[in-house]
């Protein structure tokens, strides 16, 4: 089962998790700048985020756990502002790296999940169960991922070209604008912006495995 793969320091992960039943997780414009706010101040402090696509009912992440001490440091402002996290510690003291990016995560999912709920009047769970995660071990698979979330809309018929679709890192990989993604790593590892540009063309790989 994908959900029980834990999450570990300095790993690379595929993240991806869907709305219950026939449910939208996104509906309008709005809900996929507030997820995004929400992943900036819960996740991604804890995650070095390469690529993403929020879909209407699901979404997918490319990430890489943050290292035990980023992890430590994080922890420590939480604690300063009042927002202490003490089931993520061992008895010696150690964090547990798994149980504090999974309590990030249900802290974005839930949170949003309420303002979802209050902004169009229903009442229940939002999201599946399980966070789905699947652990990437080799580089080839990581440029089929990247690949696989930017041309999920095209996949979908949400749009012709990556590029079209305005929520995923697509179009802030190529920006110059400010970002919290791992921009220069992803462009680093392409070799440029032009060769990032030419490794989306073509038709959406089949080849990274989905299981909703």
């Amino acid at each position: 089962m994908k959900e029980s793969v834990l999450f570990e320091a300095g790993k690379y992960f595929h993240v991806y998790h869907h709305a219950v039943g026939s449910e939208n997780l996104f509906r309008e414009h709005e809900n996929y700048r507030y997820f995004l706010q929400r992943y900036a101040d819960y996740v991604a402090p804890v995650v070095k985020t390469y690529a993403y696509c929020l879909m209407p009912n699901h979404f997918h992440l490319l990430v890489q756990v943050g290292e035990e001490p980023d992890l430590m440091t994080h922890l420590s402002i939480l604690s300063e502002e009042g927002r202490q996290r003490p089931k993520v510690l061992d008895e010696q003291g150690g964090i547990l790296v798994h149980d504090f990016v999974m309590l990030q995560f249900k802290h974005l999912l839930n949170g949003y999940t309420q303002a979802y709920n209050k902004r169009f009047q229903r009442k229940g769970s939002l999201f599946l169960r399980f966070l789905r995660r699947k652990e990437i071990e080799e580089m080839d698979y990581f440029f089929r991922l990247v690949f696989y979330l930017h041309h999920n809309p095209v996949r979908h018929g949400f749009c012709v070209n990556p590029g079209d679709w305005p929520h995923s890192s697509y179009r802030a990989i190529l920006s110059e604008q400010p970002t919290q993604l791992a921009r220069s790593d992803v462009l680093a590892w392409y070799g440029s912006r032009e060769a990032f540009i030419s490794s989306h063309q073509g038709e959406a790989d089949d080849g990274v495995e989905i299981a909703f």
